[in-house]
């Protein structure tokens, strides 16, 4: 079996719905992430913050209306290698069935 497409970013499943989130929407908000998954403020950031050390995301900071407002989108690197890992998940699979 060759796991050369699975990228460790991706093991853990906080990670992985991050990147499912981003890689259907243009940008997300912090906010919106934390509503989605369910987390706690400081769970969720440790988990960008991963993805952010691989490049695989991108932060974007900015105000609006006084108050401030973090996006996130995923990367041109991070969509090649969340789409790579969910390719070797999808033959593993298929392999096993």
């Amino acid at each position: 079996m060759n796991l050369d497409n699975f990228h460790k970013a991706f093991e853990n499943k906080v990670r992985l719905g991050i990147m499912s989130v981003l890689m259907v929407n243009d940008a997300v908000s912090f906010n919106q992430l934390k509503e989605l998954l369910d987390l706690t403020d400081g769970n969720l950031a440790s988990h960008l913050k991963a993805l952010e050390k691989f490049k695989f995301i991108e932060v974007k900071k900015e105000f609006i209306d006084r108050k401030p407002n973090t996006t996130y989108l995923s990367t041109r690197a991070g969509k090649t290698a969340f789409e790579e890992h969910l390719a070797a998940l999808e033959k593993l699979i298929k392999e096993h069935l």
